[in-house]
C-alpha cells in the first residue's frame, strides 16, 4: 500500500522531474517497478540515520533488475536546509568511509533547496525542490552508462536552468503549490 508521502513524491516526480524533463533518464525508471521509495517518518536522527544505512545495504544487496534506484523520504525531519546538508555531508561521508564512492553517488532534494551563488529568487532552485528532504541513492554504473548514451550531458543543468527560467518562478510557484495543495487533500 503506498503511503501519503510516497503518493506525493511520486505525483512531484510526474510533475516536476518527468513532465518538465529536469531529468532526461527519469521517465523510464519511475514508470518501472525498479524505483524504490522508502519513506522514514521518524524525526529521531538516529532512526534516520539507520534508514539510511538499510537503504544503503538494500540497494548494494539487490540488483539494478530489482532496485534501480532508491529514494529516501524524510517528511518529519531535516525541515532546515542547513540541517539537512550536513545529515547529507555525513552520508556522503560514510559512503567515502565504506569504500562506495564510484559504486553509489547521493542526489539531493529539499524543500527549501538553495544552490550556493543563485539569487535566492531563481527559478533554477525548483530542480532540486522536493516535496520532502529525500536523498537519492544512485547508481554509479548505471549513471555512467545513462551519460555515456546521453548526447552532451554535461548541459543538463544549465538546460534546466533555462527551462525553468523560461518557464518564470511565478507559474513555477503555481505548480509548486498545486502539487502541495493536491497531497493536503
Amino acid at each position: 500500500m503506498t503511503s501519503v508521502f510516497e503518493q506525493h513524491i511520486r505525483d512531484w516526480l510526474q510533475t516536476f522531474i518527468v513532465e518538465l524533463n529536469l531529468c532526461p533518464f527519469a521517465r523510464p525508471v519511475i514508470a518501472a517497478d525498479t524505483l524504490r521509495i522508502a519513506v522514514c517518518e521518524s524525526e529521531d536522527l538516529n532512526q534516520l540515520n539507520q534508514a539510511f544505512l538499510t537503504e544503503l545495504d538494500l540497494i548494494q544487496q539487490s540488483s539494478e533488475l530489482d532496485i534501480a534506484t532508491t529514494l529516501l523520504v524524510m517528511p518529519n525531519a531535516l525541515a532546515s536546509f542547513d540541517e539537512y546538508l550536513m545529515f547529507l555531508d555525513n552520508a556522503e561521508a560514510l559512503i567515502e568511509e565504506l569504500g562506495l564512492d564510484g559504486t553509489i553517488q547521493l542526489a539531493s532534494f529539499h524543500p527549501e533547496y538553495l544552490f550556493d551563488g543563485e539569487d535566492e529568487q531563481s527559478a533554477s532552485h525548483f530542480s532540486n525542490r522536493s516535496p520532502y528532504p529525500v536523498i537519492h541513492f544512485l547508481r554509479e554504473d548505471m549513471l555512467t552508462n545513462a551519460l555515456d548514451e546521453f548526447p552532451n550531458p554535461e548541459q543538463i543543468p544549465l538546460r534546466n536552468i533555462s527551462t525553468l527560467e523560461k518557464i518564470g518562478r511565478a507559474e513555477i510557484e503555481k505548480r509548486w503549490q498545486k502539487l502541495q495543495g493536491d497531497a493536503a487533500q
